[in-house]
């Protein structure tokens, strides 16, 4: 291994290499030190931790090779590995067979397949259905990918193709290409009705009968190679096959090693000995015959060779050789055992013989009917020719035996050729063959201790296998390079053309063998000696044993020395068996035997038809059926044959595409999923798998597309790197990433890297994302740290905060309780203070009362003294001072009178003198001025100060007299209180006596007091101990009763729960038996649909040939109309045209079919028979259930039951009357036969307007009474409201009214309370009022908007009725005004139910009148009306002569007609159509056949077609006319039967047919007359019922065809959606991003970028809307809606989880995140459309969990307790296969450990589930179709007139 700049850069510290091993071949190390250039030697350590020095050649200095990174570990593609070497092949192979459990694998073109020696279930048809249509390489690796890779091939190139399955034996060869022809068998079909595929898959368990025994490698090996061609036709169909055997090993049917048995059919015959047929073939053990006995192993464990041979005999049974054939086959193999043991004994030393009587021979000369005498005779003789005379040579015992034996192997070998002829005869069909897969099941590289002639011949042909596989993958590798236009050299790969030439060219091995056998005396060791003399010297593959001269060596192209011995060479090359023996044979009186040995071209076949010639054209020459002259049957040898067969091969596998299947063996023990080593690199080596990987390696193997380069290697570029163009931005960086350009190339679409640059990109990579993971997990970890020690903190904080809050809630609890304490203290010391305070208190105030009392009076006694000397001294002394001032007084008086009287007189004088002055008068006139004005502000003052002073005095007065009368008062009470203390000073006396008797009395009391207290105490004492002991008593009774009652209550809760449990399991197994049986019916019906199909093809295959046939003949049932008349006439009607037609064609037809096919129809229809019967009783189970539901609604309509009892017998007075009032209107015209009677106002004109009048005027009324109903409604609604009011108003009188009667003052103080009282309440009534104001200001608020809403609708309806005519508009008012009504009715009830049932009764009672009413009346004007245009057209035809010259023509006609118009002649109609029997045919032809459903939709109502339908099956119900009800429902189910089949993959068309089927099966129900049917029908709809038949059987049919259309409808969808959902759910990245591309292998995945024309999760939703849409166009209903959607959801979600589990590189952390969030959208889908209680969420449940498990963690015992709770919807089996298959997309993440995945399986090992792998993909929910009445009146219903239906008529 030459170093480089990359190779250095990766021997780094930590690199791990692969350094070879004695015992694993190779062994994992990893260096511990740099490797530098110049170094001799590299530090490794092992895996288990040993340190070793590994030396480097120091010739070639070539470093250990390089592993792979563990992301490429276990690849599906050996070439998708970096490093394509041996080492990393044998790894991954190792990986994915041990610990993923996967036994296929990539390696380029070729598939490696490992034998698993244990029974995997990974090839049922799930897995055929998942693998089929899709890309080899975007599933896991599996033999279904490479057979439909060829079987794609073929289709696509128009090209023969071929899989070769090789492998030595034990390795799985016949396994694998038995598989690969069911999967032909399961995805192609045949064309006819031989069922081709069947016949090609029986023709296994034959060949492996006859061609397969048991070996010391395998059980089941296959002893002879076989290429079988399968041929198609056009339609790449199944037609045929064909197959041609090489080289059976005859000689074991006489020899067999240890360990080893005999082929399979012998042990099988004598294992079935004892069955009566086998008697005669006189059989016994297998030990009991030398044949079978020689190899002491006549037993395979596992294998019961009796059931093996029922299989072998139903496949004879199946390929057409029947039952004399198959026991003629048996008695030769028979006679071949009873030859075996045929004893021959030596008679001398040259002779021989039999002993007479032998029973062995007698019984083999029995079964093949010849003679004993000339067997024995033939034995052991021998007849010699020479050129003048023949004569009869004895043979030694010896001899004898061998010769015995030949024929044995001569007799078995032409068996065998016989029945693989007849097989191909049985495979072979008239139908020319387009093209063919053939299928190549040969023996693989064999070595054994002593290699022979078989060894030899198969070595040969894997050389020349070997050479054709070299050359095809170097073409392939050529043709690559070509293609992306990149230059390129010459590889240099191993030919072994010089090994062939060695063995087949002239003067080779082979025909120096030939040469060697046509002499005469030729012998083993002659030739031996001419291949040494010829090649020894010559050839350098060719060498001789040192201690051997009878055996040579040949150096094969796998490096490997074979070392052959030359015994026994030429006898096994010349084949010889004695010719006379051959001659007794052919005269046996036993036919098959005698066949056996002529000519082929003689032969008859068995199944007695005539092989088909010419049709079959191949590319193969057939080999050589043999000579026609028995003469020269053994003149070529088999060395020749076998050239010449296997030349034909390659001829025919180079004119084909071949396949390569190459099987390996993993060990020699046949150990399940044991693996070694050495024996896996042997068989890599010899099978070629390492040479297409050193082809590879030699090239580019590494191959990107450069949009995957782009997205892998996005993290090595800069921002500035990545341009617009994504193939020049990869050039750019791989020009700076990888400097030698030689280890890259550029292509057209893809880049080419040499071996080893991928690994040292995604090194660089790693690096690059090691850096920014170190860096993004220091940012997590500081920040994780940073939080953590916040989180510490705050821990601590919290801590802190609450334990100071203990301190000081403890602190201050200490405090309370000493407060507490103290204030007790204090209370207490303060009462008993007080006590003796009070003690102290009332003595002193005795002792004080006494004395003041006694001071007192004393004082009082002196003080009446002193008031009595004091009166007394008072009035003295008044006297005295009396006295005493009168003196004084006129003393004084006298003394004044005497001064004053001298003042005045010297006054009086002066005065005098002043006044006779002038001046002193002017100066008196002058002060008096002054005086004058100041005596006159005086007077002003005093008055004021005299009224101030009178209003005092008035108050003064006033207050005077109130204190009077104030004193007054308290001078009464004190004379009242004078009297009291008078009189309580009487009883003072008498208190004091009964004082006296008190305390006597208190004396005795106290004595008793204490004679009582001791008895209570004692009686308290006695009762406390028995209150105890109740206690006690009653503690223990409580605790008894808890314990019962939680007993009690524990089993009435554990018995309810049982109940319930009970109740749902029992319900569940109900609904789960119903579905079953619904599923099991609705299974039959598609095997009756698919034996309908079958047998149209069968019919359009009889019309199709060239055979005259009677006329076809339709036989019309007359019985009563049931399922088998009105869907099988028809059928079995053909049916018997058929078989009598098929009595007239030829031999190919098979007649017994179509017998088989009429008695299996007969069987279904029983079994549907049966099952509806089931059903329907599970259903009327149901339907019981829910009546008891049912039974409220019935007594609520019980009321409206009599209603319409009324309302029948007012029909009938109104009928009455209405005859009547007609009776006289045709008297009245009748009677006036004048002129002028039909003019305007004539009597009978007269009449009917009155009448018409009298009709208005009642329509006028009735509208008034629904107003004055409606006002009535209003006012007890408010009545209602105001109802609590009032009675709050009243409450408070009654305390009013109370508070008046009361009286003394304790009714006051009672009255008190009960005011306080009084307030509360009235405050509460206060708060509810206000709260009730509240509540009712926001109703008011909701009332006002509904009112403004209703006004809104009031204007728009009156804009609408404006537009109507007045009959219409007065009809909608009243309408309108009924349906208003009865709203606000039923809100009256949800307000208060009670009060307003009676009020609901009357008013329903009302409305069912008004509407009795008003349809009487609206019949009475229509009736009327239309009279009335009858009436008017007679009396304008009576007197048109009359008055033609007064009137014109227009007045006369205009003014009757007018009132007559279209509309009100539209409400005649009846809702049924009539059509005339002859337009039968054009009403189907127009109504479905030719119907195009998207204008349906579109433009028309929903179902019409289906009510176009029933109406004219009213109408032919109507007429009561059988045979057109019977006639119009056959051919509506077979038309649409027909549509389907003929556009069944158009969506649109079929879910319109489902639509219409469900409402014509609706409408069928709804108007059958069945009350259960008709609770929501109007009265309207219940008088369109059916009156004459009963269609319930036919409803059962239409259900049928509905169950059709349905799983019509699922298939469509599903073949639409298949596309969509791997490429939208898995492969589409919906978050760009997130997955990493992972290098791919030879075989490119499809890309997960979104390219033109590739589904994404928009697709498949965009494509359910569509479905969704298209559904609710065509109004199909809602119930059927969500069973479609949640098949749909099924569909997605098994179709995902089936690629999921067979995709390992889907299986990643990634996806499972990609998968979950698509999933999270198909939920937002759903909720959008509002179908998220459809069932569908939970069909995804298994997709989401598996996605959930591919997202947690995976390594401890804690995780996988949590996956087996989490994955409920998964089985075991996908559980561990996911694990098994998790593959990390970057290095980073982790693999499961294989013990994780054991201790998965320990814990799921006791679940009780399927061993299925994969969903069922084509599984269908049974469907049910909920009764869905239809609103619409029959009677508006319009056709329009593009449907082309004018020939249908209206009533």
């Amino acid at each position: 291994m030459n170093m480089n700049r990359e190779l250095e850069y990766m021997f780094v510290q930590r690199a791990r290499v692969w350094i070879p091993d004695a015992e694993e071949v190779w062994k994992s190390a990893e260096l511990t030190k740099d490797f530098k250039n110049g170094d001799a030697s590299l530090q490794l350590m092992l895996e288990d931790g040993t340190s070793i020095e590994h030396k480097l050649d120091p010739k070639t200095k070539n470093l250990p090779y390089l592993r792979n990174p563990d992301i490429l570990v276990g690849e599906n593609d050996l070439t998708a590995l970096s490093y394509l070497h041996e080492p990393a092949v044998l790894h991954n192979l190792k990986v994915r067979f041990i610990d993923s459990k996967l036994i296929y694998t990539y390696c380029g073109i070729v598939l490696v397949a490992i034998n698993p020696y244990e029974t995997l279930g990974i090839y049922g048809t799930d897995i055929i259905n998942a693998y089929s249509g899709q890309n080899m390489g975007d599933m896991d690796p599996h033999i279904f990918a490479v057979a439909e890779e060829a079987y794609k091939q073929m289709a696509r190139d128009e090209r023969n193709q071929s899989i070769i399955v090789s492998g030595e034996s034990g390795a799985g060869k016949t396994v694998s290409a038995k598989y690969a022809m069911r999967y032909f068998a399961t995805v192609s079909g045949s064309t006819s009705e031989a069922n081709v595929e069947q016949k090609v898959l029986a023709s296994n368990p034959i060949m492996e009968a006859i061609g397969n025994a048991k070996t010391t490698r395998n059980d089941n090996s296959s002893r002879f190679g076989k290429y079988i061609e399968i041929g198609f036709d056009t339609r790449y169909r199944i037609i045929g096959a064909n197959m041609r055997t090489y080289l059976l090993e005859k000689s074991r049917v006489v020899f067999q090693a240890d360990e080893e048995r005999n082929y399979h059919i012998f042990y099988q015959l004598c294992a079935s000995s004892h069955l009566p047929e086998f008697k005669t073939l006189k059989l016994s053990s297998a030990n009991d015959f030398l044949y079978t006995r020689q190899g002491r192993s006549p037993v395979i464990h596992g294998v019961d060779d009796t059931k093996e041979l029922s299989t072998t005999r139903n496949a004879f049974t199946l390929l057409g050789i029947n039952e004399s054939y198959q026991m003629g086959l048996f008695q030769v193999l028979a006679a071949i055992l009873h030859l075996g043991n045929v004893e021959i004994k030596d008679k001398d030393s040259d002779s021989s013989l039999i002993p007479p009587n032998n029973r062995h021979l007698t019984a083999f000369c029995e079964l093949v009917g010849v003679t004993y005498q000339d067997m024995s005779q033939w034995l052991c003789h021998r007849k010699l020719k020479t050129a003048t005379e023949t004569y009869i040579k004895t043979l030694p015992r010896l001899q004898a035996t061998n010769a015995r034996d030949a024929l044995a192997k001569h007799i078995y070998a032409k068996l065998f050729n016989w029945i693989v002829e007849h097989v191909n005869k049985a495979l072979i069909t008239n139908i020319k063959q387009h093209s063919f897969i053939g299928v190549l099941d040969i023996y693989g590289f064999e070595t054994f201790e002593i290699n022979s002639f078989e060894q030899f011949c198969i070595n040969y042909a894997n050389e020349k296998l070997q050479q054709q596989f070299n050359m095809h993958v170097f073409k392939l590798e050529q043709e690559e390079y070509m293609k992306e236009q990149i230059p390129w050299t010459l590889i240099d790969f191993y030919d072994n053309q010089p090994c062939i030439n060695l063995i087949e060219a002239k003067m080779g091995i082979l025909d120096l063998l030939d040469e060697e056998c046509k002499m005469p005396k030729g012998s083993d060791d002659s030739w031996a000696q001419k291949l040494y003399n010829t090649h020894l010297k010559t050839c350098s593959l060719f060498e001789k044993p040192r201690m051997s001269n009878r055996a040579f060596i040949i150096q094969h192209f796998a490096d490997k020395q074979v070392e052959y011995q030359c015994e026994g060479f030429l006898e096994k090359n010349k084949d010889t068996v004695n010719e006379d023996q051959i001659n007794v044979l052919k005269a046996s009186k036993f036919d098959l035997l005698v066949e056996l040995f002529q000519d082929e071209e003689k032969t008859t076949s068995p199944t007695g038809q005539v092989p088909g010639t010419g049709g079959r054209t191949r590319l193969s020459i057939k080999p050589d059926k043999g000579r026609d002259k028995s003469s020269k049957e053994h003149k070529k040898t088999v060395g020749c044959q076998f050239r010449n067969s296997l030349q034909m091969l390659m001829d025919t596998l180079n004119a084909t595409t071949p396949h390569y299947v190459r099987c390996i063996k993993p060990n020699d023990f046949k150990l399940a999923f044991s693996f070694d080593p050495k024996r896996a690199v042997q068989q890599l080596r010899a099978c070629g798998v390492l040479e297409t990987i050193r082809i590879s390696a030699a090239g580019f193997p590494s191959r990107w597309t450069y949009q995957e380069f782009f997205s892998r290697y996005r993290v090595l570029m800069k921002q500035k790197d990545v341009l617009s163009d994504k193939k020049l931005t990869c050039r750019n960086v791989l020009e700076k990433l990888v400097q030698d350009q030689d280890k890259y190339q550029f292509g057209k679409t893809k880049i080419f890297f040499r071996a080893g640059q991928v690994a040292y990109l995604e090194k660089l990579r790693a690096d690059k994302l090691r850096v920014a993971c170190i860096r993004i997990q220091k940012t997590i970890r500081c920040w994780l740290a940073r939080k953590k020690y916040l989180r510490k903190r705050s821990a601590a904080i919290t801590i802190q905060r609450f334990t100071r809050g203990y301190q000081a809630r403890c602190l201050a609890k200490f405090m309370r309780r000493t407060q507490a304490a103290t204030i007790i203290q204090k209370y207490q010391r303060m009462c008993m203070e007080r006590k003796r305070y009070r003690q102290k208190q009332a003595a002193a105030l005795v002792m004080q009362t006494i004395l003041r009392a006694y001071m007192a009076r004393q004082k009082y006694q002196g003080l009446l003294r002193e008031h009595n000397a004091v009166i007394i001294q008072k009035r003295v002394r008044g006297w005295l001072a009396r006295c005493w001032y009168k003196r004084c007084l006129v003393s004084l008086v006298y003394l004044q009178c005497c001064f004053r009287r001298m003042k005045a007189r010297r006054e009086l004088k002066k005065l005098k003198i002043e006044a006779r002055s002038v001046e002193h008068f002017k100066k008196l006139n002058k002060g008096m001025e002054n005086k004058i004005m100041q005596l006159q502000r005086r007077i002003d003052e005093q008055t004021k100060d005299n009224r101030s002073i009178n209003e005092k005095l008035v108050s003064l007065e006033t207050s005077s007299t109130a204190e009077r009368e104030r004193m007054r008062g308290e001078l009464s009470r004190l004379r009242g209180v004078e009297e009291d203390a008078k009189n309580k000073g009487n009883q003072v006396t008498s208190l004091l006596e009964q004082l006296e008797k008190l305390k006597k009395e208190l004396s005795s009391t106290q004595k008793e007091k204490k004679t009582i207290e001791d008895w209570a105490q004692t009686y308290r004492d006695e009762m406390e101990k028995m209150v105890s002991e109740l206690k006690d008593q009653n503690c223990s009774l409580k605790k008894e009763k808890d314990d019962l009652n939680r007993l009690i209550q524990e089993q009435s809760q554990q018995m309810t729960e049982k109940m319930a449990r009970a109740i749902v399991e029992k319900t569940q197994q109900l609904e789960t038996d119903l579905n079953e049986e619904r599923s099991r019916y609705q299974n039959l019906l598609t095997e009756h649909l698919r034996l309908e199909e079958k047998y149209d093809d069968l019919k359009e295959a009889m019309v199709s040939s060239n055979v005259s046939k009677p006329g076809h003949r339709r036989t019309d049932s007359t019985h009563s109309s049931n399922e088998s008349e009105y869907t099988y006439n028809s059928e079995y009607a053909e049916l018997e045209e058929g078989s009598r037609a098929a009595e007239d064609v030829t031999r190919g037809m098979d007649t017994s079919l179509t017998l088989k096919l009429q008695k299996r129809l007969t069987e279904l229809e029983q079994e549907k028979q049966s099952l509806r019967n089931e059903l329907e009783n599970r259903e009327d189970q149901f339907q019981r259930a829910r009546a008891r539901d049912d039974v409220e609604f019935k007594k609520a309509r019980g009321a409206e039951l009599e209603y319409e009892s009324l309302k029948r017998q007012e029909l009938e007075s109104e009928n009455k009357k209405l005859k009547h009032d007609l009776a006289e209107i045709r008297r009245s015209l009748l009677g006036n036969a004048a002129t002028g009677a039909g003019a305007p106002g004539s009597p009978a004109y007269k009449v009917v307007l009155e009448q018409l009048n009298a009709s208005c005027e009642e329509l006028e009324v009735r509208k008034e009474e629904v107003l004055i109903l409606r006002s009535q409604l209003v006012s007890q609604k408010e009545a209602l409201h105001h109802k609590d009011e009032k009675e709050t108003m009243t409450e408070p009188s009654t305390y009013v009214e109370d508070v008046s009667k009361l009286k003394d003052a304790g009714e006051l103080k009672q009255a008190y309370i009960g005011l306080k009282d009084t307030n509360r309440l009235l405050e509460h009534q206060l708060q509810t009022q206000r709260r009730s104001y509240d509540s009712e200001v926001e109703s008011l608020r909701g009332e006002l908007q509904n009112v403004k809403e209703e006004n809104n609708r009031q204007q728009q309806l009156l804009a609408q009725n404006l537009q109507l005519p007045p009959e219409a508009r007065i009809e909608a008012s009243l309408q309108h005004e009924i349906t208003r009504l009865t709203n606000e009715n039923l809100e009256l009830l949800a307000e208060d139910p009670t009060a307003s049932r009676e009020a609901r009764v009357i008013i329903l009672r009302r409305m069912v009148d008004l509407m009795e009413q008003l349809e009487k009346q609206d019949r009475t004007i229509r009736k009327l009306k239309k009279q009335l245009k009858v009436y008017s057209k007679r009396i304008g035809e009576m007197g048109a002569g009359q008055t033609e010259g007064q009137t014109s023509p227009g007045q006369m006609v205009d003014e009757p007609i007018h009132p007559v118009n279209i509309p009100r002649r539209e409400k005649d109609f009846q809702g049924m159509l009539e059509y005339k029997k002859e337009d039968e045919l054009k009403l189907v032809k127009n109504l479905i056949l030719e119907l195009k459903p998207r204008g349906v939709a579109v433009n028309l109502i929903p179902g019409l077609p289906a009510y176009i339908l029933f109406m004219c099956l009213r109408h032919a119900d109507y007429v009561n006319d059988d045979q057109k009800v019977r006639t119009l429902l056959t051919s509506t189910i077979n038309s649409i039967k027909k549509i389907l089949k003929k556009r069944g993959d158009d969506f649109e068309t079929v879910s319109f047919w489902l639509s219409n089927t469900c409402r014509f099966l609706h409408c069928l129900k709804q108007y059958s007359g069945d009350e259960a049917f008709m609770k929501h029908n109007t009265q309207r709809q219940n008088e369109h019922t059916l009156s004459n038949f009963d269609l319930a059987e036919y409803r059962q049919v239409i259900s049928d065809l509905a169950i059709q259309i349905y799983q019509q409808l699922i298939k469509c969808m599903e073949n639409i959606l298949q596309p969509m959902i791997v490429s939208g759910m898995l492969e589409h990245e919906t978050i760009q991003g997130v997955s990493g591309v992972k290098p791919t292998g030879l075989r490119k995945r499809t890309s997960s970028i979104a390219d033109e024309g590739t589904y994404t999760l928009d697709s498949i939703l965009r494509q359910l809307s569509a479905f969704h849409s298209t559904m609710c166009q065509h109004g199909t209903d809602p119930e059927l809606i969500k069973q479609v959607v949640k098949q749909q959801f099924y569909i997605i979600g098994a179709v995902t989880l089936n690629n999921l589990l067979l995709r390992k590189d889907m299986c990643s952390w990634s996806k499972g995140m990609q998968i979950r969030y698509n999933v999270s959208q198909l939920e937002e889908w759903l909720r959008d459309k509002g179908l998220m209680i459809c069932g569908a969420k939970e069909t995804l449940e298994p997709l989401i969990q598996a996605a959930q498990l591919l997202q947690v963690k995976k390594k401890t015992d804690e995780d996988a307790e949590a996956i087996c709770s989490m994955c409920l919807a998964l089985t075991t089996a996908q559980i561990v296969k996911v694990l098994n298959l998790y593959t990390p997309v970057n290095e980073f993440e982790e693999r499961v450990s294989v013990a994780f995945i054991r201790t998965i399986q320990t814990r799921l090992r006791d679940r009780c589930e399927s061993p299925q792998l994969l969903m069922d993909t084509k599984m269908i929910y049974p469907v049910t179709f909920p009764f869905n009445p239809s609103s619409l009146a029959l009677e508006t219903i319009q056709i329009p007139s593009s449907l082309n239906l004018s020939f249908l008529t209206r009533v």
